[in-house]
C-alpha cells in the first residue's frame, strides 16, 4: 500500500472544527490515516511532500454544473436576459451537440473546475442530441483523478405540449427510463470511495412531464442511485406550475414524490418559509447557484433560512453559459457576499455569513448534498482529498488570516491537489491534460456549434 505524508502546511483545515498550524497529514493507499501538528506524525512514507507556506483545505464539491454550456460563454443572444428568454435563445444552438461536443467539453470544463478546488464534480446534462449520450461524457473524464457524479438528465415536455423546449430536444419517456437504468448499471459504483456515480436527474418542472417525474423517482429508489432537478429558480417558474400544476414548486414535486435525503434541487430560490421547513424535515438538499442567480437576476436563495432549518447545503457553479466561468472557489467567494447582501438591513434578518461558513458549504455541505459521507473532511478514514494553496501568492499578499483570505482574497485557484492522495493539479497543472491542443479543440467545436 502507498503512503503519502503531508508536513510542515501553515494551516491545514480539517473542516471539523480544527484549523492546525504546521498541519500534516498520513494518507495510506488513498485513505486518511493521521491528522495532526507535524512533529506528532510519523516521518516516514513513501513519498513526502512539505506544504510549508500552503493552506491545506479539503477538496471542494461542485453540486451543481452543466459543463457542455463552456461551448456557448457570453453567447451574444443570451447575455442580459431572464432564464426563459436566456434558454429560448440557447436551446436551438444546444440542438446542434454531439458526441464530440460532449466529451471535449466535459474534459475542458472539468480541467477548469480542478484548477479552481473542485476535486468532486456534478454534472447535469439534460439534453442528448444527435447520437450524444452519457457515455460521451465519461470518455471525456477518462484518466482524470477527479471524482465525477454525472446525470443522466431528460426532457420530455416540448412546446407543442405546453413546455419551455423545443420539440426536437425532447425525448421519447420510455427511452428516457431504459437508458437512464443501463447508465446506472454501466457506470455507477457504490460505496466508499467511488469514483464514478450517476445520478437521475430530469431537468425542470417546465421541461419534463408529471409522470416522468414520477417514474423517476421510482426508478432512482429502486437502483440506488440519487435525485436532482432544477427546481424554483424563477419567479416565472412558480407561476408556471401554479397555472399549470395548481402547486408553487416545491409542494408540486413533494406529491411525486420528490422529497428525502435522497433528493436535491438546484437553486431554491423562490420557496416559502413553511416549505424550507418541510425540507428541512425531509432532508432534501439544494445547490446554492449565487453568480447564476445573480447573472440571470433569478433572485435569492435563502441560504440562512435552509440552514437553520437544517436544510442541507452545496455550493453549485452551474452552467459557463449562466455564470461564464467554472471557478468553485469562486463561487463560494460570491456565496458569502450574495448572503451577507440577503441579511442586509431591510433586507433580511440574521449575522453574516463567515469567510469559513462559505468554505464549509463548498466543502463539507457539498459532501453531504451529494449523499457522500467519505469526502468533504480531513479526518482519519476518509478519502484523502485535499488541496493546497501557497500563501506566496500575489493576491495573498499582506493578508492575516490565511483560512479567511481563501475566500475573501481574490480567487486564483490552487496549486496542488489530490484526490486518493494520487495528484490532481501539480504546479496549477491538471495531470493528464495538455491545456493548449484542448482549448483549441473545443475553441473550433465552438465556434462550429453556433456557425
Amino acid at each position: 500500500m502507498a503512503t503519502l505524508l503531508i508536513r510542515n502546511a501553515e494551516v491545514l483545515v480539517t473542516m471539523d472544527g480544527r484549523e492546525i498550524r504546521n498541519g500534516g497529514m498520513l494518507v495510506d493507499d488513498g485513505l486518511i490515516r493521521n491528522v495532526g501538528d507535524t512533529m506528532d506524525i510519523p516521518a516516514e512514507a513513501d513519498e513526502m511532500v512539505d506544504l510549508r507556506g500552503h493552506l491545506v483545505l479539503p477538496g471542494l464539491v461542485n453540486t451543481h454544473h452543466h459543463l457542455y454550456q463552456t461551448l456557448t460563454r457570453a453567447f451574444p443572444l443570451a447575455q442580459d436576459t431572464g432564464l426563459f428568454d436566456w434558454l429560448r435563445a440557447l436551446y436551438p444552438v444546444w440542438a446542434r451537440l454531439t458526441p464530440d461536443h460532449v466529451a471535449t467539453s466535459t474534459r475542458l470544463g472539468l480541467a477548469e473546475l480542478a484548477l479552481s478546488g473542485a476535486t468532486t464534480v456534478f454534472d447535469h446534462h439534460y439534453l442528448w442530441p444527435n447520437g450524444s449520450r452519457i457515455d460521451d461524457q465519461f470518455a471525456g473524464a477518462e484518466g482524470l483523478n477527479i471524482r465525477f457524479h454525472a446525470a443522466r438528465g431528460s426532457m420530455s415536455l416540448g412546446e407543442s405540449e405546453g413546455g419551455l423546449p423545443p420539440d426536437s430536444v425532447v425525448e421519447d419517456e420510455r427511452q428516457i427510463l431504459e437508458d437512464t437504468a443501463r447508465a446506472v448499471e454501466a457506470y455507477h459504483e457504490q460505496g466508499p470511495g467511488a469514483m464514478r456515480q450517476v445520478a437521475v436527474a430530469p431537468c425542470s418542472p417546465f421541461s419534463v412531464t408529471p409522470g416522468l417525474m414520477r417514474d423517476s423517482a421510482d426508478l432512482a429508489r429502486d437502483l440506488g442511485v440519487r435525485l436532482h432537478t432544477h427546481l424554483a429558480e424563477t419567479a416565472d417558474e412558480e407561476v408556471y406550475c401554479v397555472d399549470r400544476f395548481g402547486h408553487r414548486p416545491v409542494a408540486y414535486l413533494e406529491t411525486l414524490g420528490w422529497a428525502g435525503p435522497d433528493v436535491w434541487y438546484a437553486h431554491a430560490i423562490h420557496v416559502g418559509d413553511d416549505e424550507v421547513t418541510r425540507m428541512g424535515s425531509a432532508g432534501t438538499g439544494v445547490a446554492h447557484c449565487p453568480t447564476s442567480n445573480m447573472r440571470l437576476a433569478s433572485g435569492l436563495a435563502p441560504v440562512a433560512r435552509y440552514l437553520s432549518e437544517g436544510v442541507p447545503v452545496g455550493i453549485g457553479v452551474d452552467g459557463s453559459a449562466s455564470n461564464d466561468s467554472s471557478n468553485i472557489l469562486a463561487e463560494a467567494r460570491q456565496a458569502l457576499l450574495l448572503n451577507r447582501l440577503a441579511v442586509a438591513p431591510g433586507v433580511g434578518a440574521g449575522p453574516q455569513m463567515t469567510a469559513r461558513a462559505a468554505l464549509e458549504l463548498a466543502t463539507s455541505g457539498g459532501a453531504t448534498v451529494l449523499g457522500r459521507d467519505d469526502i468533504g473532511i480531513l479526518a482519519p478514514g476518509f478519502q484523502a482529498d485535499f488541496v493546497a494553496i501557497d500563501l506566496s501568492r500575489l493576491e495573498m499578499a499582506g493578508s492575516h488570516d490565511p483560512v479567511a483570505a481563501a475566500v475573501l482574497c481574490a480567487p486564483g485557484g490552487v496549486d496542488h491537489s489530490w484526490v486518493a492522495g494520487r495528484p490532481l493539479v501539480t504546479g496549477r497543472h491538471v495531470a493528464g491534460i495538455e491545456l493548449e491542443p484542448l482549448i483549441e479543440r473545443h475553441n473550433r467545436l465552438a465556434r462550429d456549434l453556433v456557425e
